[in-house]
């Protein structure tokens, strides 16, 4: 059974960090994609990240320079190190898998699967 579950999330200070972590299981992390994605109050989920089964990496340009997505295939998780964070970036955070590749990678119709999602609020 495929399975996602993010943590990591929290309460943090403008211009501060966060890393969130995407506990996998029920596939192989290697050969997919997996993206971060985040849903504000009132706004469209949007993506945030994603990373590929050759390790090609996507930012959407809100976060390009600020977060770093990885992952480490023997913990089947992936990470989103999230560094000079704004009032902005708050939202509920969530990871998601697509089987295989995508000329969309962060459409979140692209993604079969998702987690509970974690909240980062970033407020002073």
């Amino acid at each position: 059974q495929v399975q996602l579950v993010e943590s990591g999330g929290g309460l943090v200070q403008p211009g501060g960090s966060l890393r969130l972590s995407c506990a996998a299981s029920g596939f192989t992390l290697g050969y997919n994609t997996i993206g971060w994605f985040r849903q504000a109050p009132g706004k469209e989920r949007e993506g945030v990240s994603c990373i590929t089964s050759s390790s090609t990496t996507v930012y959407a340009d809100s976060v390009k320079g600020r977060f770093t997505i990885s992952r480490d295939n023997a913990r089947k998780t992936v990470y989103l190190q999230m560094n000079s964070l704004k009032p902005e970036d708050t939202a509920v955070y969530y990871c998601a898998v697509r089987m295989g590749d995508t000329r969309y990678p962060l459409h979140r119709r692209e993604y079969g699967y998702w987690g509970q999602g974690t909240q980062v609020t970033v407020s002073s």
